[in-house]
């Protein structure tokens, strides 16, 4: 079969490594891609949001199966143009990838459903959500209703940075439209744990739990970025949590979606506080996560297009999900200043160290080929270097000694990653 992928980043990598691995694939297409994906797939000079179009390529491909990376397309209704057309495609429709692209609708709909999350208020006019911080109590979060890019979420420790942060969201607009609306939310402690899922619009299938590193430096200090590196599984996401989650949290979100007509298919991304009281639900997304996904994908036995054609089909419950016995870690490499401002085009070098080494990754995130065909740098967050091991703590050191075996000018990451299964 023939599969297209819209994407370009270190997710739609690894979901294209796993699709590569399929016997049932011959043919892949990737939109618009990255240097390391067109190792494996045919990148198309096509842009994510370029919906007629992609649309209309897949036609002319005769494309058996698409499947959607990023948040952006899907929220912006690329699903709705694609079934439209009669094409087959992995991912929700606009009216449930809402569900990430509203903050607001999500507080809302976990409200209505007594889905646990932190208490929060929604406010359209920054006048109000000014007065309102005179009286509320301080750490309090705030986040940009709309998307972001993972970036539109201030935590805010006293008054003085909370009204700063209503005038960056609602009135600077320092992330455009999505702060035309904005949630202000209590502030929650512990552990946070990502959870990926397949969905088929009734059933849900779990996938492994990971735990993501947002902050820019060591020690989580610095400015919030699309990701720094992550671990998988999470020693912290127990039985107990485990069942507690699957009860309260997992399959109410997929029945009151369905229940609000919004039918959800594709992946669910469950954004967890291991509070206390008890697990909530920190947000959601619509796709996989980048970099779980790095992560997570590598470790499934699945072929991962029966699972994700069953999403579609509505034949999920016929899917046992496995998941191997052990443990992967995934380092970001980024650009040196990323995420404010960094430079780009610095060749990189050393990818060959990865041949033939059985459980290292090396995935894609801002990369391009120059004219000469050599790999340069191309974004803030530049490689994904992951590996397995038969437990967290030697998943970490294959990671760390994998990401020196290849270079590039401005290279930075952080060094303590999956630091927290120390203390485990």
């Amino acid at each position: 079969m023939k599969v297209l992928i819209v994407g370009s980043g270190g997710r739609e990598h690894a979901i294209a490594a796993s699709v590569a691995k399929s016997s049932r694939v011959d043919k892949i297409y990737c939109a618009p891609g990255n240097a390391g994906i067109g190792k494996i797939a045919e990148c198309v000079p096509l842009g994510a949001m370029e919906f007629q179009k992609l649309a209309a390529f897949a036609k002319e491909k005769e494309i058996d199966f698409t499947i959607i990376g990023m948040d952006d397309p899907l929220c912006g209704g690329i699903v709705d143009v694609f079934e439209a057309a009669g094409l087959k495609v992995f991912g929700p429709r606009k009216d449930a990838a809402i569900l990430e692209g509203s903050k607001a609708f999500s507080k809302d709909l976990m409200k209505k459903y007594g889905i646990p999350t932190a208490a929060y208020e929604t406010f359209d006019d920054p006048a109000a959500a000014l007065l309102y911080l005179e009286t509320a109590k301080m750490p309090i979060v705030l986040k940009a209703d709309g998307l972001a890019l993972g970036k539109g979420v201030l935590i805010c420790n006293t008054l003085e940075e909370a009204k700063a942060g209503v005038r960056q969201i609602m009135q600077d607009k320092k992330f455009g439209a999505a702060g035309n609306h904005m949630v202000v939310e209590e502030f929650m402690t512990g552990r946070e744990v990502s959870v990926l899922t397949f969905v088929d619009g009734k059933t849900i299938r779990i996938m492994s739990s990971a735990q993501d590193h947002k902050r820019a430096k060591d020690g989580d200090q610095g400015l919030n970025t699309g990701g720094m590196g992550t671990f998988s599984p999470s020693p912290f996401y127990t039985k107990e949590v485990d069942a507690f989650c699957r009860e309260h949290i997992y399959q109410k979100t997929v029945d009151a979606m369905a229940a609000e007509g919004r039918e959800y298919k594709g992946v669910i991304f469950f954004g967890l506080m291991l509070t206390k009281e008890g697990p909530k639900v920190l947000e959601y997304n619509a796709r996989f996560g980048d970099p779980e996904a790095q992560v997570v994908l590598p470790r499934m036995k699945n072929d991962i297009m029966d699972v994700m054609e069953a999403c579609v089909d509505g034949t999920l419950d016929q899917i046992p999900l496995e998941f191997e016995d052990n443990a992967a870690v995934c380092v970001v490499l980024a650009s040196d200043g990323y995420p404010v401002s960094y430079q780009k085009g610095f060749a990189v070098t050393g990818e060959e160290n990865f041949e033939g080494k059985e459980g290292f990754y090396c995935f894609h995130a801002g990369t391009k080929l120059d004219e000469s065909g050599a790999v340069v740098t191309n974004g803030g967050r530049v490689l994904g270097v992951t590996a397995k091991g038969v437990d967290l703590k030697e998943a970490r050191a294959n990671a760390y000694a994998a990401a020196e075996w290849v270079s590039f000018e401005n290279k930075y990451m952080r060094h303590d990653i999956g630091r927290a299964i120390d203390e485990v």
